[in-house]
């Protein structure tokens, strides 16, 4: 199956500012990238770098006045919907390895060491490994509220005292709660398209959600939506959205438009015989 992503991000400086941009997916991960063009108006020198997490970053200088950055991209997909194997078990900590240890400790905007008393009691009777953190998934899609509100400096912690937010903190209060519960998580962030579901009807944007280490191998969850889900296209994961900011300026640098896209490329044949055409099914 093959998706087309991509995004339009238009920047207003009044000065030359540094900016690091997070919006180019991970050329493989569980989906491959075929083709992808980046244009910059004005055309401005850019540096690709890979971060401590893997992640493909980008650097660049906006001069003083308006920068318009454009990226879009085909990849493929796996046609099935994200896995869920419930008879997964729990990883013990002496058993974690060891690059996955630094998922186990709060952090900036995963605060879990605030939450130990709440998740035991909420969680601990639940079964170790993946039930326990489908558990977790179950509470908060349906505890917290889907609601705007919530910026840059929200942690996990302010949406569970709120009892609202925004994917982002729900991808933050999954990871806090299985640390909390010593089950190693990140924060993940990428392009999913509306496959299998009924279309939002509100502009797209980039979504966020976690992964947990859970019989040996890290997997996908999603309180936000708590379905399986087809075609994720991951762009970074870390810590929390600090390691995965899509976008960093050192300066005063104004983000006035932004557009994002994912949507699946689907073939049309128009009779027998004739070679099918490609299109784009939004």
């Amino acid at each position: 199956m093959q998706v087309k992503i991509g995004c339009e991000m238009v920047y207003q400086t009044a000065h030359d500012t540094p900016l690091v941009l997070l919006i180019r997916p991970r050329p493989q991960y569980h989906h491959k990238l075929i083709k992808e063009t980046t244009r910059l108006t004005p055309a401005v020198p850019l540096h690709d770098f890979v971060d401590s997490f893997g992640n493909h970053q980008w650097r660049l200088t906006a001069p003083s006045g308006e920068l318009r950055i454009h990226y879009d991209a085909l990849a493929e997909v796996l046609p099935d919907p994200d896995p869920v194997l419930m008879d997964l078990p729990g990883v013990l900590i002496q058993n974690v390895p060891d690059e996955a240890l630094q998922f186990l400790l709060p952090s900036r905007h995963c605060p879990s060491d605030l939450v130990i008393n709440d998740a035991w009691n909420l969680f601990g009777q639940t079964t170790p490994g993946w039930p326990r953190v489908q558990a977790v998934c179950d509470w908060l899609h349906t505890n917290i509220r889907y609601a705007k509100g919530s910026n840059s400096s929200t942690t996990g912690f302010d949406a569970y005292k709120a009892g609202q937010g925004v994917c982002r903190d729900f991808a933050h209060l999954g990871v806090m709660f299985c640390r909390a519960l010593s089950i190693p998580a990140r924060y993940v962030c990428g392009y999913l398209p509306d496959i299998g579901v009924e279309p939002d009807p509100t502009p797209m944007d980039f979504h966020a959600y976690f992964e947990a280490f859970v019989g040996g191998e890290w997997h996908t969850f999603d309180a936000r939506h708590n379905i399986p889900r087809t075609g994720r296209i991951l762009i970074g994961q870390g810590r929390d959205a600090v390691d995965v900011a899509l976008a960093t300026s050192y300066g005063d640098a104004q983000l006035v438009n932004i557009r994002v896209w994912a949507d699946e490329v689907i073939e049309e044949r128009t009779g027998p015989g004739v070679a099918p055409v490609k299109g784009v099914l939004s």
